[in-house]
């Protein structure tokens, strides 16, 4: 690893600003964002138990509001009406006037120069790694390979007719290495990482069914949101969620739903359809989803291209890009506390830091979002793409859309460190621009689900840092 300075930047004048590419306009569906700037979906863990909006969630993105991006993406919101911890939900009609309020803040507070979409995001099962001992008295199942396994491993024939408690005591007496061997591969990973359900449970009823479940479920949650007032929505088909394990070359499902490529874009592909359908033909629905899942015999910028062609094909508005982000790479968590799927080398893909290889951190998703952009243009398509990932300085992101690696620019930990960075960019003050750091102290904060911040501004409060010194005329 190489620890990599953050690079010079020759900020532009104003005049030089106004004429730039990233203050263009571009047309997004029946929309039109001012500025080809974007603050992307993050989870900030202010909303209640209960998934409402609080006012630490409208305080949050107040602040980024008033930084006045082209379009702001409010975080990952569940669609389903189950008890999910502090993060928003939209599965169910109770969830509308909270979300209205939260759209009309920061249409507010943005002077109406931003559009507002919002994730939509499913998420299977994932329990907290468990105490060993709980683990095999209480959470496994007991089964005759067991008994096999553990008659084999002591030499101890009685082993193969014991009672179910006997068995849980043995295993639990065994060395790792034994237990191991006497456990499948899905029992290891319960005890050594927690349960992770998978869109390949097919034995389980309601996984099996997600088909048939989850274009309805989608088609709903935009509904709401359309009738919150949000000028679009954004299907969540990245990193280790629903959508993005059906897209995943992991995704072996035999019914149709797994397997080829063009079965596994099957199910993000009908979750499009049934938003838009369910939404009209001016509300904005876009798809985010990986260039590059950057794990051991994941899907690559090839299967990505494909899936692009397919989204666009089926009428998504816009593309927005991002890479790695996945549970099977992840570190193992601690008892007590589940798996974080931006732990592993694809969390690193996902959200590099200064500690990088010899490419670095800056802008290094944009060769694929060029790739995938390529792919959507041969196709026939001007759906424009979204690159995000590092991308922290004017020149970068200039030279990006210069060269047509994409067509809007996201940026979430630069915005999460100055939300004014955009319009200090565009007033020819970037010299007074609080540059990230790139180090994931915010990311560390998510890991632990705890109020995120920065920090070149850590307050107890979890305020997120002050306004410009002076406003220009359209904040005032």
């Amino acid at each position: 690893m190489i620890k990599h300075a953050l690079p010079d930047e020759a900020w532009p004048s104003a005049a030089e600003a106004a004429r730039a590419r990233l203050f263009s306009p571009v047309r997004i569906g029946g929309r039109q964002a001012r500025t080809r700037t974007w603050v992307p979906a993050m989870v900030p863990w202010r909303a209640s138990d209960d998934g409402l909006v609080t006012p630490a969630l409208l305080q949050w993105y107040r602040r980024f509001a008033e930084g006045q991006p082209g379009v702001l993406v409010v975080e990952a919101t569940g669609i389903r009406d189950v008890p999910s911890g502090p993060l928003l939900r939209i599965g169910d009609d109770r969830f509308v006037p909270g979300l209205r309020a939260l759209c009309d803040e920061i249409r507010r507070r943005s002077g109406g120069q931003t559009l507002v979409f919002i994730q939509l995001l499913d998420f299977l099962t994932i329990k907290r790694r468990p105490d060993p001992a709980r683990f095999f008295a209480e959470f496994l199942a007991v089964t005759d390979d067991h008994r096999r396994a553990l008659a084999a491993l002591t030499s101890d024939p009685t082993m193969a007719t014991a009672a179910d408690d006997r068995i849980r005591r043995a295993l639990s007496a065994l060395p790792a290495a034994l237990q191991r061997a006497a456990l499948t591969g899905r029992e290891w990973e319960a005890l050594t990482m927690g349960l992770r359900q998978r869109v390949t449970d097919t034995d389980e009823a309601s996984v099996r069914a997600l088909p048939q479940t989850l274009p309805p479920l989608f088609a709903a949650a935009a509904a709401r949101a359309q009738a919150a007032g949000f000028d679009g929505v954004e299907i969540h088909a990245a990193h280790a969620y629903t959508l993005a394990s059906f897209l995943s070359t992991q995704n072996t499902r035999s019914d149709g739903f797994g397997g080829a490529r063009d079965n596994r874009q099957r199910v993000p592909v009908a979750v499009l359809q049934a938003a838009r359908a369910a939404t009209g033909a001016d509300f904005v629905v876009g798809v985010r989803f990986l260039s590059d899942e950057a794990i051991a015999g994941g899907h690559t910028v090839d299967d990505a291209a494909a899936f692009a062609v397919a989204f666009a094909g089926a009428g998504a508005h816009y593309l927005s890009l991002s890479q790695g982000g996945k549970f099977e790479d992840a570190a193992q968590p601690r008892v007590g506390q589940a798996a974080y799927p931006y732990t592993g080398p694809s969390g690193e893909a996902c959200m590099p830091t200064v500690f990088s290889d010899t490419r670095g951190p800056f802008g290094r998703q944009l060769k694929a979002a060029s790739t995938v952009r390529a792919a959507v243009r041969a196709a026939g398509h001007e759906t424009p793409v979204v690159a995000a990932g590092g991308i922290n300085t004017f020149s970068l992101a200039e030279a990006a859309l210069a060269r047509g690696d994409a067509d809007i620019i996201a940026s979430a930990r630069q915005s999460l460190a100055d939300p004014d960075w955009f319009t200090k960019v565009r007033l020819g003050r970037g010299d007074e621009i609080r540059r990230c750091r790139l180090t994931n102290y915010c990311e560390a904060l998510d890991q632990r689900h705890q109020p995120v911040t920065c920090q070149l501004w850590d307050h107890p409060s979890g305020a997120i840092g002050p306004r410009l010194t002076v406003a220009p005329p359209w904040m005032r």
